[in-house]
């Protein structure tokens, strides 16, 4: 099954110097080479501060575009690992070793597979799929 880990920080009280993000990237590749290593690797990404967001919500019928995030809360989303696990336990010990998780939150979602979707670039979701 695949599950989203979606690493949530306090871009304001999780401050990393530019050697700790450094290495905190560092360290996020190699754990995603370690996954690939086991077919558990789907993708990952950092995303950059919610200073650069932009948000799209409907309101009273439209579409209404808003510099920033969508909801103002102390953490914000800072970047995700999509991986293949058994299950819930396996999904929540790969979370607690992601390297970022050390200045936020984790949060674990199973991801509902949707048929027609189109399979990302450079993405075998089937194969992904079949381990």
């Amino acid at each position: 099954m695949q599950y989203m880990l979606l690493i949530y920080l306090d871009e304001l009280g999780a401050n990393p110097t530019e050697a700790e993000r450094a290495q905190c990237y560092a360290d996020s590749a190699a754990f995603g080479q370690e996954l690939a290593a086991k077919g558990q690797y789907i993708m990952a990404a950092p995303l950059h501060p919610t200073t650069t967001a932009t948000s799209v919500r409907a309101q009273e019928g439209r579409r209404v575009v808003t510099d920033g995030p969508f909801a103002e809360t102390r953490e914000q989303l800072g970047g995700f690992f999509l991986v293949d696990a058994a299950n819930l336990d396996e999904a929540i010990e790969m979370a607690k070793r992601l390297p970022a998780g050390k200045w936020g939150t984790v949060e674990i979602r199973p991801v509902v597979q949707v048929s027609g979707l189109p399979e990302s670039p450079g993405v075998d979701l089937a194969a992904a799929r079949s381990t």
